[in-house]
């Protein structure tokens, strides 16, 4: 059988990732259909290596008869069209922040918790994870089930590519302009980000956090265990695609280093590359374009009674956006709760 598929934002990086990821997984799309903004109408857009795909205006769009929407637009595109495309029926994927915590909309990393998928019944909406909370969670979830998490501290190194397609090509410029003493111009971010590292994503809350911190911990106890506590510091760091993420964990119970790897190893979505030797860890350059969430540098912390410390590492837009929700596509499928909520729209 072959679902009726629509890419909200199908323009932008994440958008061109999520058709990219569904042609190489094969989804078994019967028509696959690229929407964006008025301004982009007519644009051709590739869908896998031989299919060439006409943009569409996503405010005319009639979703009816449309199975799975896939929302990677921005929050404020998607809080217009994601409950009108479900409104008609469609299951809405939606990779932005606009519904992630609200309380009947499930916030979905199939590796971790696949069984909230039942509840996309309620809204038909599914919310995908922040691109660094997915990768953690990914890596805690096996560790988890061995001995409870009570605390995790976390810094990130995160690529511009989780800014979207013009901070990317804001880095692009300030590197070369270094070499030609070309001034740098600063649109995208707070402070010149070549060369540099920024401690601040999102808008500052508060307390003092960023709300890309916030969402580092409330998205962590929404999917893994309300009862976990996180504190994260998220830094933007010169790199074009790939999150890296520096982790400590403590445990209400004793976990050794050994049971970490091999609960890792036999975890579907995580590749252990951990060699206590030059070069024996996962980068950033080198894990772009991979689907995995890699683990490296696992050691024991000292510091608490029983903790762990690692690095975790993943491509933010494969796996932190695009292929999660194509993931989750495959399990609805699997799960047969495309029919059951087009049934009750």
């Amino acid at each position: 059988m072959g679902y009726r598929i629509a890419v909200m934002g199908a323009t932008g990086a994440v958008g061109r990732e999520t058709l990219k990821t569904l042609a190489e997984r094969e989804f078994p799309a019967s028509e696959v259909i690229a929407l964006a903004s008025a301004r982009s109408v007519g644009r051709e857009i590739s869908y896998g290596e031989k299919t060439v795909l006409k943009v569409r205006n996503l405010d005319t769009f009639d979703f009816t008869g449309t199975d799975i929407v896939f929302g990677a637009a921005g929050s404020s595109v998607s809080a217009i069209h994601g409950p009108r495309a479900a409104a008609a029926g469609a299951i809405v994927i939606d990779k932005t922040s606009q519904f992630r915590m609200e309380p009947d909309v499930p916030l979905v990393v199939p590796e971790v918790n696949p069984q909230a998928l039942a509840q996309v019944r309620r809204r038909g909406i599914i919310a995908v994870p922040n691109c660094s909370t997915i990768q953690m969670v990914v890596a805690l979830k096996p560790l988890h089930e061995i001995a409870r998490i009570k605390r995790v501290v976390v810094a990130t190194y995160q690529a511009v590519s989780g800014a979207g397609k013009d901070a990317m090509d804001e880095l692009f410029n300030q590197t070369r302009g270094v070499y030609v003493n070309d001034p740098p111009t600063i649109e995208q971010f707070t402070k010149p980000i070549a060369f540099n590292c920024i401690p601040h994503i999102d808008k500052f809350l508060d307390d003092g956090s960023t709300k890309e911190e916030w969402k580092m911990a409330v998205e962590t106890r929404k999917i893994l265990d309300p009862d976990i506590q996180v504190i994260a510091t998220c830094v933007r760091v010169p790199v074009f695609i790939g999150h890296a993420e520096a982790i400590h964990v403590e445990f209400e119970t004793p976990i050794t280093e050994k049971q970490a790897w091999d609960a890792w190893r036999a975890q579907e979505g995580i590749t252990v590359l951990d060699h206590r030797e030059d070069g024996g860890y996962a980068t950033q350059s080198e894990t772009a374009g991979e689907d995995p969430v890699f683990v490296s540098r696992l050691r024991r912390d000292p510091t608490v009674p029983h903790g762990l410390a690692f690095w975790c590492v993943a491509d933010n837009l494969r796996k932190g956006a695009a292929l999660n929700a194509v993931q989750i596509a495959e399990t609805l499928v699997a799960q047969g709760l495309i029919g059951t909520w087009k049934a009750a729209a």
